[in-house]
């Protein structure tokens, strides 16, 4: 008989089991902050236990052994027996951020316990009253081993009602060393008479002895369909393990990161692939329709070729919307995150914030929200370490003791705005202009407008900080996250009012795969310039432009003066329009920066299905990416914060 390989369903249990932990945690952070629904209990003990059952079924014993000893505790919460104080919220945060490393190394094949999970495990035994000895799996911690275990187990009378052997059980002890029975008890006192019997009944207990270096949690594990349906006790027969560390000097739960690995899978609902299902059935039908005429074609079915490829257009269009609305994700699986981080922070820094999110349900394409994580972590942590004052300092200022941090997500047009704001001290005029005036990024005699004060906070290794510290700093790693956001084809903005906080503005495309672009004509190549970058588009008269010293040049845009850039020398293209009156200067936005682009012509605005040109070819500055155009040829798509910095290094040159 052949064996089903459980390997195939791990990828599932993993997602499904992060997802338990995601609403173990929002349900934890909710009690703690006094909503005393029992549903919230309910949902943290169904979350444990169905991770418990999933690592006992395909081997992750180690995992099944602490969930084990969190469910009982989660037992004891759901029953009334104990209460949801501080202590225990604070223990069972720390066993969820335990669980994700578990779950970490289990996917990636290593030890799955560790120090912080024994001690764990330990702290939850002793709230338990249950002895120390029989914590955690026996390959945890360095030299410790056993002669093997002592097991007293006695079925309660229903227990094999419950479809249930024992003889299961001792065939899956007996394959982990040796068994032996050292006592066989009947549950009833006096005996029964035969005839009186109940077969569906339990009637004997066992006393077994398993001899071997075996781990406890394998042990656990073989009895793990029994819990609650029997009385088990289970012993070290002799123990000869190394000291362990104690709670207080066993290594810290990690604090939540974002996931380094991406996601390998997503889960779409089935409106969206009846919808995909539907368009193709429409696309063959046109097809059908299509070789028909091809097949009997003649001049009066011209019209009826045209409404046919009509047709196909919309179906094509239509398609490609629903699929792209199959990668469509809500952004709140990036904003769960921030309430168990915030919640962190307050706690560190001695300071209270009131958390407000908003737009959860706008969704982004599944590329974007895996990459936009770090940026929002970088401020979040920002906004509460420096941007909020502490309760003191807040009502000193007039200000509520609690302070307020809500991220905001929407669409608007092809982009989605994320927003996050504090209403915290803003950014401090004096000491920033103190700071740029040390770096010599300004002169003493320099008058700087709100919107150019933001901008230094963006300027690598930029800090008001006297001292670094391990959480964030104003301005410490801010170029990063203009940088991150930039790759995504967004940009970062700051908008601040002193003593009256801070709004971060990041505008992200809502896809990566395909773009708005508009196409251009450079010699007798063709570029794409992404539609999000470009402000306008204009004619320059020769008098129009001026020449600076180093070989720039700018052009008159508006009520001032903006640097141009000509394309065909940047990429050397050949019998380009090199007079700026005979060509056109798109004025686009790189990051805060606006510059004019010169290319020889515009040919018009396309939708862009996006091509890696670095997988395919190699990473070539100034250029994203690449397409196929609609005659068959290669047209590449500008990357224009590429654009202006490699201009500038050729004209420095």
């Amino acid at each position: 008989m052949s064996t089903v390989d459980l390997r195939q369903f791990h990828q599932t249990f993993f997602e499904e089991s992060l997802e338990g932990l995601d609403a173990m945690e929002q349900a934890l952070l909710a009690l703690e902050n006094g909503a005393g629904d029992s549903e919230l209990v309910h949902t943290i003990f169904r979350a444990a236990h169905s991770i418990k059952g999933g690592a006992a079924t395909f081997g992750f014993s180690d995992l099944a052994a602490f969930t084990h000893v969190l469910e009982s505790l989660l037992d004891e919460l759901r029953g009334g027996r104990r209460a949801a104080d501080a202590e225990t919220i604070e223990l069972l945060l720390q066993s969820v951020d335990c669980m994700r490393g578990m779950l970490a190394r289990s996917r990636d094949g290593g030890a799955v316990a560790d120090a912080a999970s024994e001690s764990l495990r330990e702290r939850f035994a002793a709230m338990l009253g249950k002895p120390v000895a029989g914590s955690a799996a026996g390959e945890a911690g360095p030299g410790l081993s056993a002669d093997g275990w002592r097991i007293r187990f006695r079925p309660l009378p229903h227990l094999l009602r419950t479809g249930n052997d024992p003889l299961r059980i001792f065939r899956e002890l007996a394959g982990h060393g040796a068994l032996v029975v050292k006592q066989v008890q009947p549950l009833q006192q006096p005996r029964p008479a035969f005839a009186e019997l109940d077969p569906t009944a339990a009637a004997l207990g066992w006393e077994l002895e398993l001899h071997g270096d075996i781990p406890r949690s394998r042990v656990e594990g073989a009895f793990e369909w029994v819990d609650g349906d029997c009385e088990l006790d289970i012993q070290l027969l002799r123990d000869r393990r190394a000291p362990r560390p104690s709670p207080d000097t066993a290594a810290p739960a990690a604090v939540r990161e974002p996931a380094a690995h991406e996601a390998g899978s997503i889960r779409v609902s089935i409106a969206k692939v009846d919808a995909l299902i539907n368009m193709v059935g429409e696309l063959v039908i046109t097809q059908s329709m299509l070789g028909d005429i091809g097949e009997h074609f003649s001049v009066d079915r011209l019209a009826r070729l045209r409404e046919g490829l009509a047709q196909l257009d919309r179906t094509t269009r239509e398609l490609q919307e629903s699929v792209m609305r199959i990668r469509m994700l809500p952004i709140g699986a990036v904003f769960n995150r921030f309430p168990r981080m915030v919640r962190d922070l307050e706690h560190r820094l001695g300071k209270r914030v009131k958390l407000e999110l908003r737009g959860e349900s706008t969704e982004v394409d599944k590329t974007v929200l895996e990459k936009i994580g770090d940026p929002l972590v970088h401020l979040v942590r920002n906004a509460v370490d420096h941007g909020l004052e502490t309760p003191a300092e807040r009502v000193a200022a007039g200000k509520p003791e609690v302070g307020t941090l809500r991220m905001d997500a929407r669409h608007e047009g092809g982009n989605v705005v994320v927003e996050v704001v504090d209403d915290g001290a803003g950014l401090r005029r004096g000491p920033i202009i103190a700071k740029a005036m040390q770096r010599g990024l300004v002169r003493a005699d320099q008058r700087l407008d709100d919107q150019e004060l933001a901008e230094l906070i963006f300027q690598p290794g930029f800090s008001t900080n006297a001292e670094a510290t391990d959480v964030s700093g104003r301005g410490v790693g801010m170029d990063v996250v203009r940088r991150n956001v930039n790759d995504l084809g967004g940009s970062v903005s700051v908008r601040s009012r002193e003593g009256g906080g801070c709004t971060f503005t990041i505008v992200l495309p809502l896809t990566l795969a395909i773009i708005e672009g508009l196409v251009t004509a450079v010699g007798a190549e063709r570029y794409i310039v992404p539609l999000i970058a470009v402000v306008e588009s204009l004619q320059v008269p020769a008098q129009g432009v001026r020449h600076v010293a180093g070989g720039g040049e700018l052009f008159h845009f508006r009520d001032g003066w903006l640097p141009l850039v000509r394309l065909h020398a940047v990429f050397g293209c050949s019998d380009a329009v090199t007079a700026i009156e005979q060509g056109i200067v798109i004025v686009v936005e790189a990051g805060a920066r606006r510059v004019g682009v010169l290319v020889d012509s515009l040919v018009g605005q396309h939708q862009t299905v996006i091509k890696s040109l670095e997988s395919h070819y190699r990473r070539v500055e100034g250029i994203s990416g690449a397409t196929i155009a609609s005659d068959g040829s290669v047209a590449l798509i500008v990357d224009i914060g590429g654009i202006v910095r490699l201009a500038g290094r050729r004209k420095a040159a």
